[in-house]
């Protein structure tokens, strides 16, 4: 029998969440601090791939999450107004019957909230944390206060958390993003994410994202990218002359601008990309999700990472009672699939959201005919899925 541990999770994201149901199954007390009143998600909808999936599954949980999600199977992207078809990714290339699900973010927060409230574990709100002593587990807050006696602390605060020192490089573009109703007569593909493309300067996409609840609307996520440097002038101006400019790029969207009428109705994100070189900060501090490697989203990847850092650190943890050897055991796992997907992000973004003219011609002109050719639609499938480095091998799971 392990020696049960008092461990503190530091944000009630989908990462934060996720540990902290799983470590409180294996018997440890865990305390999870949120800096909210009520704990909340914060962003849009998503895709999950069969990697956090399977990290779903294996906490009994996909049942819901599949019910309500939007079954995705296609990634396609067109370049305007050459109208060249410049990504075309069908998942069912890397294994027939595989596909991707949009989700609202909503929708699986509520989930995995839900999932962590049965534990019984200790949920502590408005407590944002400040400081933590890797030495030592004592936990600092905003308020001054201190909370002393854990074994470990997990850092899921995202890519703004202040328990990492990994410098952050903030990039040029963003994305404004709303939620909508899925138009049922519309002109877009159920089973795909499109995207419309002008060089990188310009980027539209849809994606069906399913349902928060049972016997809600159908919806859709869409998003427009956005210098982040530009965005105040976008809340300064009027929304017809954006909406001119999204409709110029991608006509057929027309039905959805429409429904938007207050500036309020888009969220901005900033993104960042911000590798921590180790994981593990000291022999009480451990990383996950975006607090250890944050990215744009252009792979999709966020919240599959999260779920099987996770999935990665309760495994580690339930093989040992030594904390050190638990989290070596965890960077083992998780580091090289973490490493190759940074490294991949970095040099898809400017492919898709930059200024630079030379990438996106050579994405259309060249790239874009050699995915075509076996093997890149296997290998390129196998890269959006987050299936290259065997995540999921290496963690027992099976998609």
């Amino acid at each position: 029998m392990n020696r049960k541990l008092d461990i503190a999770v530091c944000g009630a994201g989908i990462g934060g969440l996720a540990v902290a149901t799983l470590l409180s199954r294996q018997g440890h007390r865990v305390t999870l601090f949120d800096q909210y009143d009520e704990p909340r998600p914060v962003g849009s909808g998503l895709m999950l791939q069969s990697t956090g999936l399977a990290v779903l599954g294996a906490m009994g949980l996909s049942g819901r999450v599949l019910q309500l999600g939007s079954r995705l199977e296609r990634l396609w992207g067109r370049s305007e107004p050459s109208r060249r078809t410049v990504l075309d990714v069908r998942f069912e290339t890397l294994r027939p019957g595989h596909f991707g699900l949009g989700v609202q973010r909503q929708m699986l927060f509520d989930t995995l909230y839900q999932s962590a409230l049965a534990e019984c574990l200790s949920l502590q709100t408005s407590r944002r944390v400040e400081t933590v002593d890797r030495h030592t587990g004592q936990t600092g807050f905003e308020t001054g206060q201190f909370v002393d006696g854990f074994n470990l602390v997990i850092d899921a605060l995202g890519v703004r958390s202040p328990l990492t020192r990994a410098p952050k490089r903030e990039l040029a573009y963003g994305a404004l993003w709303t939620t909508l109703p899925w138009p049922a007569d519309g002109p877009f593909e159920k089973a795909a994410l499109e995207q419309r493309y002008r060089a990188a300067r310009q980027m539209a996409g849809v994606m069906a994202s399913g349902k928060t609840s049972d016997g809600a609307p159908e919806s859709l996520t869409y998003f427009w990218s956005i210098r982040a440097d530009r965005f105040d002038a976008w809340r300064s101006a009027s929304l017809d002359s954006w909406k001119s400019e999204a409709k110029a790029l991608w006509p057929q969207t027309d039905a959805l601008l429409n429904q938007i009428n207050s500036h309020d109705q888009m969220v901005f994100a900033r993104y960042r990309h911000r590798t921590h070189r180790d994981p593990v900060s000291g022999p009480r501090l451990v990383h996950i999700g975006d607090a250890w490697h944050a990215a744009s989203p252009q792979l999709g990847q966020g919240a599959n990472m999260a779920l099987l850092d996770a999935y990665a650190l309760s495994l580690a943890l339930d093989a040992t009672n030594d904390v050190s050897l638990a989290l070596a055991r965890y960077r083992s796992l998780r580091q090289s699939h973490v490493g190759l997907y940074q490294l991949m992000s970095w040099l898809f973004t400017p492919v898709y959201q930059g200024d630079g003219r030379f990438t996106p011609w050579l994405r259309d002109y060249l790239a874009a005919p050699l995915s075509r050719i076996p093997p890149a639609p296997k290998l390129l499938a196998g890269m959006v899925t987050g299936a290259f480095g065997s995540p999921l091998g290496r963690l027992g799971l099976r998609d």
